[in-house]
């Protein structure tokens, strides 16, 4: 995988990121939950993001 291609990776990974974090942020969820899924979303991006997307709070 060349630079370019892992760096645009990198970006789109980053972008879903924030935008998982911000919508998190917005949720209804408790406090302790969203300080725990946006912990887990910036230790582990892809796995946090995924989770998130699976399990988080919806709404």
């Amino acid at each position: 995988m060349g630079i370019e291609i892992g760096g645009l990776l990198g970006l789109i990974i980053l972008i879903v990121d924030v935008w998982a974090i911000i919508k998190v942020v917005q949720s209804g969820a408790g406090t302790g939950a969203k300080v725990l899924w946006v912990v887990l979303i910036l230790v582990l991006p892809i796995l946090g993001l995924l989770l998130w997307f699976l399990m988080g709070p919806k709404g």
